[in-house]
């Protein structure tokens, strides 16, 4: 009962409400057409990118591991799928289960031998990791080889995608409170007081690591669904850098920052694209001049949270005894 009474307490529901009324909203102004399929792309982009960015950051920022492979695990969740709905004919749900688990399995044989490794090492194998995966796709026949897959049922909508980006935020927020998330935590903070204290280094390392690769997987179901076409030069180096992007930005370890990150880099780059000779420059302009002045990231390692909103708003109207430390965050 207890587990029920902290679940349902009032800032869950305030969550749980406000984003029932977001998807209430969207999904009128999607039926209405108020919502154009110009602002419906970047909406479903946003999701896409927050699941890619937090299944990063839980082995980047919770691990404290440095992976540039993440679109190879998003390769395999799409082709996975468009295969299961495509080739072989079975229904959504269950393409998007075989491409996430396909994505989740090779995670495990990818990270059992490379998770040995640590820092530039471990970068450079799966970086390798990432461009052999879409050397293979390219050149099997039977997904289309360069051509790619066409012709893809669009199968993702609105509700598919909102409740699996919320499902997914909601996973990876409860595993990093959780005793396992802890574990992950204090291998990233210090690996040998970790293992001193008994913590399974490479046993957590691979959980991490195969959790990032089964959302990515779930991610690639979803944009393969979306945009009828999937190409093996969607999910280059180039990809996976993005992803980093996202999450460095936001605050290695911040559950927060990668969704806050994914969210205003996207908007930021469609907004951008009306200046295609500028572009690139713009982007990592604003990208050097944010790591310059905040270079923990956005959020740094801390989340927000509605006791720190309410400390902020003692502190500011004087209501409270706060510190010049207090934020919004927890």
């Amino acid at each position: 009962m207890s587990g029920v009474k902290k679940l349902l307490n009032l800032p869950n529901l305030i969550v749980a409400a406000m984003l029932l009324l977001f998807f209430g909203l969207v999904s009128f102004g999607l039926e209405e057409g108020f919502i154009d399929d110009y602002y419906k792309l970047n909406l479903f982009l946003i999701c896409i990118n927050i699941i890619l960015a937090t299944s990063l950051n839980i082995i980047n920022g919770m691990t404290g591991q440095f992976s540039i492979g993440h679109a190879g695990f998003m390769a395999i969740g799409a082709y996975g799928s468009a295969i299961m709905t495509m080739k072989l004919g079975y229904p959504f749900p269950v393409g998007i289960l075989v491409g996430a688990l396909a994505a989740a399995i090779v995670g495990v044989l990818v990270g059992m031998p490379t998770l040995r490794l640590k820092g530039d090492y471990l970068a450079i194998a799966t970086l390798g990791f990432g461009e052999i995966i879409r050397v293979i796709i390219l050149n099997i026949e039977y997904v289309g080889g360069a051509a790619g897959l066409n012709g893809i049922s669009q199968y993702t909508s609105w509700e598919w995608i909102f409740f699996l980006t919320v499902a997914t935020v909601l996973i990876i927020k409860n595993f990093m409170t959780s005793t396992h998330g802890r574990a992950c935590i204090a291998i990233r903070e210090n690996e040998i007081a970790a293992e001193t204290m008994g913590i399974d280094i490479t046993r957590y390392k691979v959980i991490a690591f195969t959790m990032g690769a089964f959302f990515a997987g779930i991610a690639g179901s979803l944009h393969a669904h979306y945009f009828y076409t999937i190409q093996p030069t969607t999910f280059g180096f180039m990809k996976s850098f993005d992803i980093l992007v996202f999450v460095v930005l936001g605050g290695l370890g911040s559950l927060t920052g990668s969704v806050i990150s994914a969210i205003g880099l996207t908007i930021l780059s469609a907004f951008l694209q009306e200046y295609a000779e500028l572009r690139m420059v713009i982007y990592s302009l604003l990208l050097v001049i944010v790591m310059l002045v905040r270079p923990q990231g956005l959020m740094g390692t801390a989340e927000f949270s509605f006791a720190g909103m309410r400390r902020l708003y003692e502190r500011l109207t004087g209501k409270g005894r706060g510190t010049g430390n207090d934020t919004a965050v927890g």
